[in-house]
């Protein structure tokens, strides 16, 4: 089985490709797609859609396993963010690939069993799955190989990923319950 997992970004987006074979990880690619704010944030969805388009093609994954958007102090950020999920979502679909998606607080627990585990911890633990001596730089590739390990521990372990359609709910509940709870906040 191959994962791409993708630590998105509307400035850096991480990716990591990683082949399970039995319980046995191996490191395939990893990188970084790095774009200039000077850009507008079409023309870089563009370019991730395309790079992650071209790193699809070369490695045929079977599935890639997304990090879950979260919520930002700066509302533009959030919403470049949300636009570049939606180009890599459309992607994953479009190219008819399974999607998982995971908070950063999953990935963390899955692979260093504390949810509220820091970047190096994240870094060092994907390096000894991956039997990787060097340190892989920067964060954003090393939380990409985290996801995409993520979610292959989580499909040996028979735990449910979050598919692209939401299928799973948090234990804090889902977005129904958000929707109930604060109506003012819908637009």
């Amino acid at each position: 089985m191959i994962v791409l997992g993708v630590d998105p970004g509307s400035v850096h987006t991480g990716y990591g490709v990683v082949l399970c074979n039995g319980q046995k990880f191996s490191l395939v690619a990893c990188g970084l797609i790095r774009l200039s704010s000077n850009q507008s944030i079409a023309d870089r969805i563009k370019i991730i859609y395309d790079e992650l388009g071209a790193i699809i093609a070369e490695y045929n994954p079977q599935r890639l396993a997304l990090e879950t958007a979260y919520v930002n102090r700066n509302p533009q950020s959030a919403l470049k963010l949300g636009q570049v999920r939606g180009a890599i979502v459309a992607l994953t679909m479009n190219k008819g690939l399974e999607l998982h998606e995971y908070a950063p607080r999953e990935v963390k627990y899955v692979l260093t069993g504390k949810g509220s585990a820091g970047k190096e911890q994240v870094s060092y633990m994907a390096r000894h799955f991956l039997n990787i001596q060097q340190p892989i730089k920067p964060y954003d590739v090393t939380d990409a190989l985290g996801i995409a390990l993520c979610d292959l521990l989580c499909d040996a372990k028979g735990l449910s990923p979050r598919r692209g359609s939401g299928s799973r709910k948090s234990a804090r509940g889902g977005w129904e319950d958000f929707v109930r709870t604060n109506p003012e906040l819908i637009v």
